[in-house]
């Protein structure tokens, strides 16, 4: 969306320039009408002349074409796409505009070949890659599988015309030498980025991405590359902000589409993460990834929708009826087992007795799990006997940052509820730390806002007394600002 060689050139003339510079101006503030004619009066000027430097008469025809383009003339900016592209040949930005207008025109042949050029040219333009895989799928359909031959020749970019990829070539030797340097700290920075998350440190892969941004803010790859060490990392507002700016500049872009709907998944944005999931569909029906993700947050868009019904629901359920269906007879069971549980774990042990088989005499062996499946094993036969030491020792095991990713979208009431009884009972008093960023970390999983929606009062009180005991026992390692903020997220 930006105008090539922005900046002032030294070679044209000071009028022409001066006109050049208004024109850019112009187009910043989004009047490409009145940029064009700053433009037409440029090359008029300067063509006017007789001697004029092919590569700055490249870059005025090319921001000629880029507010054609904005205003959908595409004929215009095509022709003064192909004009730019004689005075300078394998220009990036000429060919990019080309591309978009032939795609616009439903000339799809012709956008295919330069996008490929463009490519050539350089291949991590990522817009330039999903055109040319979204067009491929066009002409299949159009042409059928023998469409690669109905194709235009592709042209072989030179080596040499890499250097002049965005600026048209108006290049000195210093600034050359510069460029180079910058051009492969860049890419030596993304590298070390890309290592790092390869190897799962992705607070260092992010600080990578960073630098790289000091030194190319146009590389939309970096910021995508960033977001997706933001949702590692489960800080969701920065991903979906860097996923934000690439769309600005691509509206399309499948990864920034497909990474800021699990950003809105974690911050608990389903229906825009559902919008967005739809929208990766509707450019690539074929993304399995992005239609299993779909599915997830739609049941949690409609759970979360009826959280509410459901709260209101329970508290009815306290007054005892004549009549009620099997179902909610089941489910006022269930409830009233809980709240025993919670309720007279101290005063009563039989009540707890009575509520757990005959088999947790036998203690369960707790082991470090590997992976999600390894957890909700271990966490099943944990609630199903109903030991809390066992449950605890998980817990202790447990990286708090991992919770989100282990629990995945299997957390339960009863596995909540024996959680915080875990951490209380067992852990609290030996590492208030650890409770604390065991329930921070809880607060990000999946279901978190469902479950605690359909808390009791008696469950809810139980969640308020393991945050007394954490205000008791406070250490250096949250602060009494931190408690206050976590308890509004679980709503106390």
């Amino acid at each position: 969306s930006q105008v090539a060689g922005g900046g002032s050139s030294t070679s044209l003339p000071p009028t022409a320039a001066k006109l050049k510079s208004e024109g850019n101006e112009l187009f910043k503030s989004g009047q490409f009408g009145e940029a064009v004619l700053k433009y037409s009066e440029a090359i008029e000027y300067t063509t006017g002349l007789g001697e004029q430097n092919p590569d700055d008469l490249s870059i005025l025809y090319s921001n000629r074409a880029a507010c054609y383009l904005k205003e959908g003339n595409c004929s215009d900016c095509i022709q003064d796409c192909n004009r730019a592209l004689e005075l300078q040949p394998f220009s990036l930005k000429p060919l990019l505009r080309r591309a978009m207008a032939n795609e616009s025109m439903e000339r799809y042949r012709q956008a295919y070949i330069d996008y490929k050029t463009v490519l050539q040219i350089d291949s991590s333009i990522q817009a330039a890659n999903d055109s040319a895989n979204r067009i491929t799928k066009t002409l299949i359909d159009q042409d059928g599988p023998s469409w690669r031959e109905k194709l235009p020749h592709i042209p072989v970019v030179p080596v040499a015309a890499q250097l002049h990829r965005w600026d048209g070539g108006n290049f000195t030797s210093e600034d050359k030498t510069r460029s180079e340097k910058a051009e492969e700290k860049f890419k030596t920075l993304k590298l070390e980025g890309n290592d790092f998350v390869k190897k799962g440190k992705y607070e260092e892969a992010v600080n990578k991405y960073s630098e790289c941004m000091r030194l190319n803010t146009e590389e939309c790859t970096i910021y995508t590359n960033r977001a997706l060490c933001y949702l590692k990392l489960y800080k969701y507002e920065e991903a979906k902000q860097d996923c934000d700016h690439v769309l600005q500049i691509e509206d399309s872009n499948i990864k920034a589409l497909y990474r800021r709907a699990l950003a809105y998944k974690g911050l608990q944005n389903y229906q825009a993460s559902v919008d967005d999931f739809n929208r990766v569909l509707i450019i690539d029906p074929n993304v399995l990834e992005a239609k299993k993700e779909l599915e997830e947050v739609t049941q949690l868009l409609n759970l979360d929708s009826s959280a509410a019904a459901g709260s209101q629901q329970k508290q009815r359920k306290k007054i005892t009826i004549q009549e009620v269906t099997e179902s909610d007879e089941q489910e006022e069971r269930q409830f009233a087992a809980s709240d025993d549980v919670v309720t007279d774990h101290v005063t009563s042990k039989e009540a707890v007795r009575k509520s757990v088989p005959l088999e947790t005499s036998k203690k369960l062996r707790i082991s470090e799990p590997s992976n999600a499946y390894d957890f909700g094993q271990i966490i099943n036969a944990v609630n199903t006997n109903k030991d809390k030491a066992a449950c605890a020792d998980l817990l202790t095991l447990t990286d708090p940052k991992d919770l989100p990713v282990l629990l995945s979208n299997k957390l339960e009431g009863e596995i909540f509820l024996i959680f915080i009884e875990s951490l209380e009972y067992y852990v609290v008093g030996k590492d208030p730390g650890l409770v604390y960023q065991h329930l921070f970390y809880l607060s990000k999983a999946e279901r978190f806002k469902v479950v605690l929606a359909l808390l009791s009062k008696n469950e809810k009180e139980q969640v308020q007394q393991l945050f007394d005991l954490l205000s008791e026992n406070q250490n250096n390692q949250y602060s009494s600002e931190d408690l206050k903020s976590l308890k509004k997220v679980y709503e106390l």
